[in-house]
């Protein structure tokens, strides 16, 4: 299994506030993206110079959870940094 994670940018790129993934590793996977690698998005903020903290995790879930909560197009309603005290469900079951 792995973790799903939410990235919440320093400042938006174009509408783009948020980065939701998967990774087997975590710590590699934010550091590839801090390096400008992996998913296209990350690396146009990286080359934009806007940083991201990881506000958010799913442990021990699977692509069809991350499938789901990127299909809601809900991130800042899931993200704490966003919403302080919103404790929603990763997904209906």
């Amino acid at each position: 299994m792995s973790t799903v994670y939410l990235l919440h940018f320093s400042r938006p790129y174009h509408h783009a506030k948020h980065y939701l993934g998967i990774a087997e590793d975590l710590e590699a996977q934010l550091e590839e993206h801090r390096s400008g690698n992996g998913a296209r998005l990350m690396e146009v903020v990286t080359e934009a110079g806007i940083g991201f903290v990881l506000a958010r995790t799913w442990e021990n879930q699977d692509r069809k959870v991350e499938r789901k909560l990127k299909n809601r197009k809900e991130a800042p309603r899931l993200c704490p940094i966003c919403n302080p005290g919103n404790r929603l469900a990763i997904v209906e079951e």
